[in-house]
């Protein structure tokens, strides 16, 4: 049904009904409490947990068991999981058992954190809800169906389709651009259906709650509804007093409390359909004194249903389910929203939050390895452990290993950690359970290595070891990779032979890094989900008297230093830079990329780049300042050099460009042009131009942008992903304030401008800032450190001082739109999954392991084997099986024969002639060394749910036959599954 929106007018006036008239429905508030606990922001995890969230599960346990009317909903997993597995007690088990299965208790969202939605992954999104919703099926039987991502500093359009295909039903954001949210208010268009992927089919659709100006917390905490004080952390408080609670309800107060709530109800209601209003009671640390903040509250809602009829409302503990419940049963048609974002976001007209989609640059590289390795570890681990026997390592210590990295690449994900909007001490935590983690995995792929090879001979190398350095390299993506590794010896003049004693292409040149050293290129072809071994040996005397293959020693050509200049002539002299696919031109007059020409379809860029800098205000008495989120520049960027110095290193498979661009401080950027073997094989290795940069450290209040200007007639419209999953057109849009930053959007993987005839992608390991503020233009922010003097920030100690040296890497990858999309998937892939290095010692006959007997594994080039894993799980793939082992109390042991598989389609709908067709797999030959497989199940994105038992709501929509995607997915187990653009199904399989 319809409501009437002029309900709240005639609430607020008033006005009675006639007799005979029917009444309006009266409105239901659905009172929602909640406390919003961050995995890491001004205090660590384990100061949080002394100071507060031990608190909170205690005593909201104890506060639901005393009153049956009372309601909670949990969020953050990590939080629980410290909780259940370090602090609750048996009873308190117990009772959190009975509170969950009356529904009094209910998890929702479910992952380990509340994520970042602008600069994560789809990857590690995907792993740190799968992280949290396992552990919940596990020990409760229950799948969260309701999100709750109200803190995120804006809002993707690729969350809601992952939750939809975990098996949610209802959807609530907060946080967009206050212009957008007030409009939406103003028109009722807080609530719609969000097709979050143009190319996925109706089953992906989600209704979408925006919580309204209000957010989660305003009203009870800012207006006298925190009873339960304030959390107290080790060490003196920051403004030399700790908060006192918040004035008790009394007889004599009650009047100026509902009071104040009512006139919120009425003025909430006028911007939404139905006559159910949520009201989310909390915020940040509260309720851990649940007892006496439910006993204030009990009061209130007390009085309150006491006279609904004077208050026109009625009020009641909920849950997220129960609201959504009274919705979806109103049968309202709403309005559909498609696949575009909510981002960028600004709180007001001065404030965008741009600037986190660089801040803590360092942490938001070192993220992404970790969760590269956990990638490779993940398959490798998955392959050994099926293939028996493994006499020397055991399966439950590699599980560990694993387990502890998938915690720590969860954990980081949360919306206040690689965001970089967290104290110094808390990024601290965020590296050292980050770095643990991959060592941890290095050393169970290390410990495989040895456990799949013969024992050594104990002769004495040359190098001076009891055996010669075996180089062993991991191709952890499922088709076969042509590459480049490199690694620092300390001199040229070595041999490096293959598995079978041949000669392998090898390049040595001068270190970038270590001048007395030097860097070793090797050209390497790894099939799928398989390993090399090269060995390594010091030539002991020149190659013409051993016959003994050596690298070939590049040779660099230095060019004299130049001013930045204020015009004059310019390309005049030209220097080329060729490998099969480019020539890039450099100029000599200035030193800086002229131009670029893509050989396949015959046509020259003009393009050059070079460091800019953005000024940012430090003093809040002077206007608006840029901090860890927002980014406000003073003005335009202005270059961040005065003269460029270059050298160009070149030998037969990298020639790598070096310019030095000099001032305080020196940026660099090192491109590299890779040749390798002609056709399919070398294809991605040839079209793309490498860029690594060396930026920092900064000076003061200075946001450090890579500027890449060409001559394509762009328009100022931008192409950049959510989470490496899909692209968001972005044209260029004026404000009245604030132009700059609010046309910086997030690339976590890829970016890209084009006109008719070229396109230029951008593809980054890391998450960064973007944007085209000019016709042909694209920047990059790589680097922010600033100050300023805002009491809060100092005191909480929350600075962007970051005086670090980052490494970004991006790869340029231009030509024809078709070409680009042909490569620009797997091109991806191929830089933020790069093969795995080890160096090791072994014999001889060590280099024909066992494991390099694996069979390969090569899928289809339009899918992505996006996870091979052994999750450990334990419980029955069978819902009413563990069901019935949970009420038995029975304790399981890990599934190691429980294997996932992820498969998705790379391509939308419509981007590619060919590779956006719907493809076929065989799962044999996916599964290929993993022995025989006795069943295949679809389940779930995060595994909990049986697909063929999932049943999510269906909503009424104003627009029922607008693009609903192309098909769904068949399986036929155990052979074949077929896939249409953008699905990601999930697969637990059960080898034997």
């Amino acid at each position: 049904m319809e409501p009437r929106g002029w309900l709240p007018l005639l609430l607020q006036l008033g006005l009675m009904w006639p007799p005979w008239a029917q009444p309006e429905p009266q409105l239901r508030v659905f009172v929602v409490p909640h406390s919003h606990m961050d995995v890491g922001w001004l205090h660590t995890v384990q100061e949080n947990m002394q100071a507060y969230v031990t608190n909170v599960y205690n005593s909201v346990v104890e506060a639901l068991t005393l009153e049956k009317k009372r309601r909670f909903i949990a969020v953050e997993q990590e939080y629980f999981r410290l909780w259940w597995d370090g602090v609750a007690s048996h009873w308190q088990k117990r009772k959190v058992h009975q509170l969950v299965a009356k529904g009094r208790l209910e998890f929702v969202l479910g992952g380990q954190v509340m994520h970042d939605e602008a600069v994560t992954h789809i990857d590690d999104q995907i792993l740190q809800l799968t992280e949290g919703h396992g552990f919940l099926y596990e020990t409760f039987g229950v799948r969260p169906q309701i999100s709750w991502q109200v803190d995120p500093f804006g809002a993707s359009s690729t969350t809601p389709t992952l939750f939809a295909l975990a098996g949610f039903n209802a959807h609530v954001i907060s946080r967009i651009d206050y212009d957008l949210k007030e409009a939406m208010q103003d028109n009722r268009q807080l609530q719609f259906v969000w097709r979050g992927s143009r190319s996925l089919s109706a089953e992906q659709e989600i209704f979408t709650h925006v919580l309204d100006q209000f957010s989660y917390s305003k009203v009870p905490r800012y207006e006298g509804f925190n009873w339960d004080g304030e959390a107290i952390f080790p060490g003196p408080s920051l403004d030399g007093k700790y908060p006192s609670m918040e004035i008790p309800v009394t007889e004599d107060s009650i009047p100026d409390f509902t009071h104040l709530l009512g006139k919120r109800v009425l003025h909430k209601a006028s911007w939404f359909q139905t006559a159910h209003i949520l009201w989310p009671w909390g915020c940040d640390r509260q309720f851990f004194n649940a007892s006496l903040q439910f006993a204030n509250m009990d009061i209130v809602m007390d009085y309150i249903n006491s006279e609904a009829s004077e208050f026109g409302f009625s009020v009641e503990y909920a849950t997220l389910g129960d609201y959504f419940r009274a919705v979806h049963s109103d049968q309202v048609a709403w309005q559909v929203r498609d696949h575009r974002d909510f981002l960028p976001y600004s709180s007001d007209m001065h404030h965008a939050w741009t600037g986190f989609y660089a801040s803590r640059s360092g942490l938001k590289a070192l993220a992404r390895r970790a969760s590269s390795l956990l990638y490779a570890g993940e398959s490798m681990f998955t392959r050994y452990v099926l293939l028996a026997p493994h006499p020397y390592l055991d399966p439950a210590w590699g599980l560990q290993q694993l387990q502890q990295l998938r915690w720590a690449v969860s954990e980081v994900q949360h919306h206040d950690a690689i965001t970089g909007t967290h104290v110094p001490n808390v990024g601290d935590m965020f590296v050292g359970h980050l770095s643990t983690g991959m060592q941890g995995v290095h050393k169970l792929m290390a410990s495989i290595i040895q456990d799949r090879s013969p024992a050594h001979s104990g002769k004495r190398g040359p190098w001076g070891h009891t055996v010669d350095p075996v180089l062993l390299v991991y191709n952890p993506l499922a088709w076969t990779v042509t590459t480049i590794i490199t690694l620092t010896v300390d001199f040229p003049k070595v041999s490096i032979t293959d598995e079978s004693g041949l000669p392998v292409p090898a390049q040595a040149q001068r270190s970038k890094d270590m001048p007395s050293a030097y860097d070793l290129h090797v050209l390497t072809t790894i099939p799928g989900l398989s390993y090399r071994h090269y060995s390594i040996r010091p030539s002991r005397s020149s190659q013409e008297e051993t016959g003994e293959p050596e690298p070939f020693v590049a040779k660099t050509t230095q060019f004299g230093g130049r001013l930045r200049r204020y015009g004059g002539q310019v390309g005049g002299s030209l220097v080329p830079v060729k490998n099969g696919c480019y020539i890039v031109f450099m100029d000599l007059d200035t030193n800086l990329m002229h131009s670029v020409w893509e050989r396949q379809s015959n046509r020259k860029v003009y393009m050059t780049q070079q460091f800019m800098e953005y000024h940012a205000n430090s003093d809040v008495w002077q206007g608006p300042i840029s901090d860890n989120y927002v980014f406000t520049p003073s003005g335009t960027a202005e270059p961040a050099w005065e003269a460029v110095r270059m050298e160009i290193v070149e030998g037969p498979l990298v020639t790598e460009i070096r310019q030095y661009f000099y001032r305080l401080p020196t940026f660099i950027i090192y491109s590299r042009l890779a040749r390798g073997p002609q056709g399919s094989d070398g294809a991605l290795l040839c079209h793309h131009i490498e860029q690594e940069y060396q930026v920092g450290p900064l000076e003061l209040n200075r946001e450090a942008i890579l500027r890449t200007s060409t001559s394509l007639n762009t328009g100022r419209v931008l192409y950049s992903d959510n989470n490496g999953y899909q692209m968001q057109r972005r044209p260029y849009r004026n404000y009245k304030n604030n132009t700059i930053a609010r046309n910086y959007y997030p690339m976590v993987q890829s970016a890209f401008i084009q006109d008719r005839r070229s396109r230029l992608v951008l593809l980054s390991n890391q998450a960064h800032g973007v944007s085209s503020q000019r016709n042909g233009q694209v920047e990059v922010m790589l680097h922010r450190r600033l100050w300023n003097n805002d009491k809060w920030a100092l005191n909480n100690d929350l600075t962007l001082n970051d005086s670090s040296v980052v490494h970004p890497v991006l790869w340029l990858l231009l030509g024809s739109r078709t070409l680009t999309s042909d490569l620009h998937q797997r091109s991806g892939l191929a830089l933020q999954h790069q093969p795995v290095v080890m160096l090791r010692e072994m014999n001889e006959s060590s280099i024909h392991g066992p494991v390099h007997g694996c069979e390969a594994v090569t899928l289809p080039p339009s899918v992505h084997l996006q996870i091979l894993s052994i999750p450990g799980w334990k419980y029955s793939s069978n819902h009413t099986e563990h069901l019935q082992t949970l009420q038995k109390g029975h304790e399981a042991k890990a599934d190691l024969r429980r294997v996932l598989l992820r498969l998705q389609h790379l391509y939308e709908v419509d981007q590619d002639p060919v590779l956006s067709r719907p493809v076929t797999v065989n799962l044999q030959s996916v599964l290929r060394g993993l022995g025989s497989v006795v069943s295949v199940e679809e389940r779930s994105l995060t595994g909990t749910w049986d697909v063929s038992e999932m049943r999510r709501w269906t909503w009424s929509m104003r627009d029922p036959h607008g693009h609903r995607g192309s098909g769904t997915l068949v399986l036929t187990p155990p052979r074949v599954a077929s896939l249409t653009p953008r699905q990601t199904p999930a697969l637990p399989l059960r080898p034997v």
